[in-house]
């Protein structure tokens, strides 16, 4: 009885997303032409060559963005049982957190390909 919550969150996310696939492909209008078919890529020719480098930017901040997804998935059970589990709870809390940030924000990639640490020297 006290997963019903958890199963009413669970059927109606599959609605909905149910509804957002299943919706447009009975209601969106079907007119094939020649430019819908072929390939798009952000507003590029695919078939052309690729002229220099490109920025990473954006993958770097939507894979930060993943990481730190993540890291609240893992640590919000900790956060709300804190209180039970005491003073030891919150020490291994610390401690991953410390290593997690510390593995993502402690060293970083050179433009040239080498590997240096923050505030330190370069390797």
């Amino acid at each position: 009885m006290e997963y019903v919550t958890i199963l009413m969150v669970f059927g109606i996310a599959l609605l909905v997303g149910g509804a957002m696939i299943g919706l447009p492909t009975l209601l969106a209008p079907r007119r094939a032409t020649a430019v819908k078919a072929e390939p798009f890529e952000c507003g590029k020719d695919l078939l052309a060559l690729p002229e220099g480098r490109f920025a990473i930017k954006f993958s770097t901040v939507a894979i930060f963005f993943i990481i730190f997804d993540i890291e609240v998935m893992l640590i919000f059970p900790w956060a709300v049982q804190v209180r039970p589990l005491g003073w030891p709870g919150r020490c291994s809390c610390s401690s991953a957190s410390s290593c997690w940030g510390s593995s993502i924000c402690g060293r970083r990639e050179a433009s040239n390909g080498t590997r240096r640490v923050l505030h330190g020297k370069a390797r």
